[in-house]
C-alpha cells in the first residue's frame, strides 16, 4: 500500500489525486484514449485536411483523464477502508 494511504485518518483529496503517480498515469491514458476517440469522432475531417473544433478535441482528452483520476481515487479510498477495517 502506498505511504500516503497508510494512516489512521482518511487521506485528503490531494493525497488521493496526486499520490501513486496518478496524474502521470491519467495523462498517458488520456493521451492514448483521447487520440483514439479523436480519430473515431473527427478522423474523416482531419484526413480531409480540416480542423475539428478545438473545444471538442480538448474535451475528448479531458474525459479519459478525469475518468482515470476518479477511478484511482475510488480505488484508493476502497483500499484505505479495507485496510482500516482489518
Amino acid at each position: 500500500m502506498s505511504q500516503t494511504l497508510d494512516q489512521t485518518s482518511a487521506p485528503t483529496l490531494a493525497q488521493l489525486v496526486l499520490g501513486d503517480n496518478t496524474p502521470r498515469k491519467a495523462f498517458y491514458t488520456a493521451l492514448v484514449v483521447g487520440s483514439v476517440l479523436t480519430m473515431i469522432n473527427h478522423g474523416d475531417l482531419i484526413l480531409a485536411g480540416g480542423s475539428p473544433p478545438l473545444l471538442k478535441v480538448v474535451l475528448t482528452y479531458c474525459v479519459p483523464y478525469c475518468v482515470t483520476t476518479w477511478g484511482a481515487i475510488m480505488g484508493k479510498r476502497a483500499q484505505w477502508q479495507r485496510d482500516r477495517s482489518e
